[in-house]
């Protein structure tokens, strides 16, 4: 059975390749919206706006768990987090690291929004980043 990459699909990614590669597919579904408009697009969640941090918590499931099933939350968030850093990198061109985790995700997530804040930015580009980082996560070890 194919996976369905969309906010309704109960199944949720749970390392950080998968998580990027439905983000990368959930992305080109809804587009990038800026501005005022971050919360247009076909595909969103009422809570998640269309760009890239929020197409991450989409893969990662957030706001999508079917009631009655059971998920390895502890593992879907460590695998978000891993992805957040792997696309910061990836976005970044070199590593992106503090040495306290709170911090860290902070940076992660500033590197994110910065580069997805840039006029003019595309979903297809946001979906070669999703990809690049994809590929990186299938040799990194955590």
């Amino acid at each position: 059975m194919p996976t369905r990459h969309t906010p309704e699909s109960i199944v949720i990614a749970d390392t950080p390749a998968s998580i990027l590669e439905w983000a990368a597919r959930h992305i080109e579904h809804v587009g990038i919206h800026q501005g005022s408009h971050l919360f247009d697009g076909p595909g969103r969640t009422a809570t998640l706006p269309c760009w890239p941090r929020g197409a991450l918590q989409v893969a990662a499931g957030h706001g999508r768990g079917a009631a009655g099933r059971t998920y390895d939350w502890d593992r879907i968030d460590r695998a978000r987090d891993q992805a957040f850093a792997l696309l910061a990198e990836a976005l970044a061109g070199h590593p992106v690291d503090a040495a306290d985790p709170a911090a860290a995700k902070a940076l992660h997530r500033d590197v994110i929004d910065r580069w997805s804040a840039e006029p003019g930015r595309t979903a297809a580009e946001a979906a070669r980043a999703f990809r690049a980082a994809a590929a990186r996560a299938e040799h990194a070890l955590f």
